[in-house]
């Protein structure tokens, strides 16, 4: 495993994977959940103000949400317990991948992060019973602010690995994409949101 945190672009500007360092033997493993000083010395500088927990069964769907401008909501997401395919779409008015979607497959044993900053939705199927995610947000919830993107909008093509056996009614009759309130703007900065490789 490597021995210093490792940043990784995506195909969306702005969005990252971060993977930490492990180190395992036979009585387990032991890592840095998250590291002020070796994230940003690996050129990770967000600032976070609230943690989140959710605990979902398999084929619980939730999302996909995002909060308004300026109470715009980036989040750092991992998995302890379980699989889930986590996805986000590009919501900046202006971004070369306004409207596209990424997808990832986030599992426990993978000492995997995925950061999006603000202006993205963001949600995700759980695929096994007892999944938690667990992520690190860089504002604080509002409700006002809260808004939802239908997760099964043909005009953005999610491919979902599973079939969606249950989602909340909020989620359920979200907007489609055409629809939906946005008030991001997409900015050359956003390259540069979370740094470089490390």
């Amino acid at each position: 495993m490597p021995r210093r945190i490792r940043i990784y672009p995506t195909c969306l500007a702005g969005v990252v994977e971060i993977v930490a360092p492990v180190y395992s033997d036979d009585r387990g493993f032991f890592t840095e959940v998250y590291n002020q000083e070796s994230w940003a010395a690996a050129g990770f500088h967000e600032h976070f103000v609230q943690d989140n927990l959710s605990l979902s069964q398999r084929g619980v769907l939730r999302g996909l949400h995002f909060q308004l401008h300026p109470r715009g909501m980036g989040k750092l997401m991992r998995v302890l317990t379980g699989t889930a395919f986590d996805v986000l779409v590009d919501l900046r008015r202006g971004s070369p991948t306004y409207g596209q979607w990424l997808g990832r497959m986030l599992e426990a044993g993978d000492p995997r992060w995925l950061f999006a900053p603000p202006g993205f939705a963001h949600g995700f199927l759980a695929l096994e019973d007892d999944t938690r995610m667990y992520y690190k947000c860089t504002s604080f919830y509002r409700e006002e602010a809260e808004r939802s993107l239908f997760y099964n909008d043909p005009a953005i093509g999610i491919r979902w690995p599973e079939t969606v056996i249950q989602l909340s009614e909020k989620d359920a009759s979200a907007p489609m994409l055409h629809e939906v309130e946005t008030n991001f703007v997409y900015t050359a900065e956003d390259h540069e949101l979370a740094g470089p490789e490390g």
